[in-house]
């Protein structure tokens, strides 16, 4: 078949920006494997399977199978960046704080946004009136996207008789330290704006109680408090209160380890928040996320070995789509 005849180089890299698994389909695309033994692996596997390399199980092989040959050295950084993108979607809560994802080639871009009024919210249109007007317009200014990564230093010589497996663990653990990152920025939008004059309305609360959660969760209209983000200390105390203590919620705590809100809202923990403040969002309407590209890793340097100082990151940004749609409490 077709992948057993494939050219591997690191031109797969650089030509391609949806990286060397995207530049493998337009060379082997995986329709043509429908109904074979074949069909449930992508490009990037089908390699693999050629190569006889096992990256997981019991018998997976160790680092330097990948080294046995050009060809096969070739599909190291792709096997690096896909470790890498498993621990960032491992345990990964911007989907829940996000209400969709915009991929873009470059370093630019400049969200939309639109302000509600109370005319907007809710106005009966008689046969002669004026229709309200939703008003939709680009941000003054570019969304900023940052760059976060982590630097793998390691010898050849280190990792090279260590099982593929293992190794994966440790670039798994990368990526979820870049996917805090990118969370980070995330609550920092939220809060602070995205540099378009928008941060998020403070309701001050010297104490957050049941009673000053219900006020705050009413204050979301039109929109919905669908999700929580709280720090450590906020969040026991939201487990503390009498109102959370329903047999069925713990129940459910036992079970599955979610938790859920008395108000119906997801409660998720960020320990990078500031102690006392809680965040409440309409993941619907809130927050885009903007990625440049997938993760980079130096491939060049994967491939010749050259694991001493061979970088791994990630570039992305946040903008507020409706401001009103996340809101502080707290100090």
């Amino acid at each position: 078949m077709a992948f057993d005849n494939i050219r591997l180089e690191k031109g797969l890299y650089a030509d391609n920006a949806g990286g060397l698994t995207a530049a493998l389909e337009k060379l082997d695309p995986s329709e043509q494997y429908r109904g074979t033994p074949l069909s449930d692996l992508d490009a990037f596997q089908r390699q693999l399977k050629r190569f006889d390399i096992h990256v997981r199980g019991q018998n997976a092989d160790v680092v330097a199978k990948f080294f046995a040959s050009i060809d096969s050295a070739v599909l190291f950084p792709e096997f690096v960046a896909r470790a890498v993108r498993q621990g960032m979607e491992d345990r990964n809560i911007l989907p829940q704080l996000t209400a969709t994802i915009t991929t873009i080639q470059g370093q630019d871009y400049r969200g939309i946004t639109s302000a509600q009024t109370e005319e907007h919210k809710s106005r009966r249109v008689s046969e002669t009136a004026h229709i309200p007007q939703t008003t939709i317009r680009t941000q003054d200014n570019l969304t900023p996207l940052y760059k976060r990564g982590r630097m793998l230093v390691a010898s050849y010589e280190a990792v090279r008789y260590q099982k593929i497996d293992l190794f994966a663990v440790t670039l798994r653990q990368i990526g979820a330290q870049i996917m805090q990152s990118h969370l980070q920025d995330a609550i920092d939008v939220i809060i602070h704006g995205d540099g378009n004059q928008n941060p998020a309305v403070k309701v001050p609360a010297a104490d957050i109680t049941y009673n000053v959660l219900l006020d705050f969760w009413s204050r979301f209209s039109p929109y919905e408090m669908n999700t929580v983000l709280c720090p450590r200390d906020v969040m026991l105390k939201i487990l503390q209160f009498a109102e959370f203590q329903n047999p069925l919620t713990g129940l459910n705590f036992q079970n599955t380890g979610k938790m859920s809100n008395p108000l119906g809202a997801a409660l998720l923990r960020a320990d990078s928040m500031p102690a006392g403040q809680l965040i409440g969002i309409d993941k619907n309407y809130a927050l885009e996320m903007v990625r440049s590209g997938d993760v980079s890793v130096e491939y060049d340097k994967l491939i010749d070995r050259q694991l001493e100082r061979a970088a791994i990151t990630s570039t992305a940004g946040f903008s507020k789509i409706f401001p009103d749609a996340a809101k502080v409490l707290g100090n």
